[in-house]
């Protein structure tokens, strides 16, 4: 029976995959992946030997066709992104919301994520909280953070490590500097860390150093007392 499974993958340290993640990427017909050389990479490390096909943000609209084609064929197909849960900030939307419309099953792996551990290791209330992903990148950038400048709720945000500063600084002017906040990088990997304190002492403490590595920002909501 045809099948989408949407398989999560490790965000850092490979031993993050779970065993029944490596047991779908196995016995589906392929795998679709967001960059054929990084999931190589991990299929390689899993002795796994299933046939990639490349699907990511700039051909999943012309590939839709086909890859509908392969599942109305009865196949199993499993997709993947880089590093996460495809569909959160990756590719995948477009193709679970056409499964569902032609009535093909879909299964959603639990697995990893970086905004969990991101938000978890803020020291910020977790209860509720809202995920913002990455912001825009020009138009409506500020915008957007002002329609956020009341939001009750821990915010959760992607950034690129040579915007976090520039991001930090917007954060600062809408927010109010005082603002609580910590920055997330490299996230299960060798070298993370994690940066917590006002916004005015993480511009501080950024602007001394380089910034590298994938970005995740946690900012208190508007009623949040330290």
């Amino acid at each position: 029976m045809s099948k989408l499974f949407v398989v999560p993958t490790p965000v850092g340290n490979l031993e993050d995959m779970t065993f029944r993640a490596a047991r779908v990427l196995q016995q589906v017909d392929y795998v679709l992946a967001e960059d054929t050389r990084n999931t190589g990479k991990l299929l390689q490390h899993y002795g796994i030997s299933t046939k990639m096909i490349s699907h990511h943000q700039h051909n999943e609209h012309t590939a839709l066709a086909s890859v509908m084609e392969k599942l109305a064929s009865g196949m199993t197909l499993a997709l993947v992104s880089d590093a996460g849960t495809p569909g959160i900030s990756d590719p995948g939307f477009l193709l679970v919301r056409e499964c569902i419309r032609q009535g093909i099953e879909v299964e959603c792996l639990p697995g990893a994520t970086s905004f969990v551990p991101a938000l978890v290791n803020s020291g910020l209330p977790s209860d509720r909280f809202c995920f913002e992903g990455f912001l825009p990148l020009k138009k409506g950038r500020k915008a957007r953070m002002e329609m956020l400048a009341s939001e009750t709720r821990t915010m959760v945000f992607f950034e690129s490590p040579h915007r976090l500063i520039k991001t930090l600084k917007l954060f600062a002017e809408v927010f109010g500097e005082e603002r609580q906040a910590s920055v997330s990088r490299e996230i299960s990997k060798l070298f993370e860390k994690n940066v917590r304190g006002s916004l005015r002492e993480l511009i501080a403490h950024f602007e001394e150093g380089t910034v590298k590595g994938e970005i995740t920002l946690v900012v208190a909501g508007s009623k949040y007392k330290d």
